[in-house]
């Protein structure tokens, strides 16, 4: 998922850090609020949802092409 992101989001996504926790805990976050929380949702995302929420944050007017279908 991080390199997906990266790759589909390259001028926008300088870095992805993964943080080992304990728990389950699978949060994604752009600066520091929460874009998705496993602990919310009760469930993992999928791939184009993440791309969604992402390029909401980062670059609203952006074609994801297939994952925007």
């Amino acid at each position: 998922m991080a390199q997906e992101l990266l790759t589909t989001f390259a001028a926008e996504i300088g870095e992805v850090a993964l943080v080992p926790g304990t728990g389950g805990v699978f949060e994604i976050r752009i600066d520091d609020d929460v874009v998705w929380s496993r602990a919310e949702r009760a469930r993992f995302p999928e791939i184009k949802e993440v791309k969604q929420l992402v390029r909401d944050r980062l670059a609203p007017g952006r074609d994801l092409g297939h994952s925007d279908r």
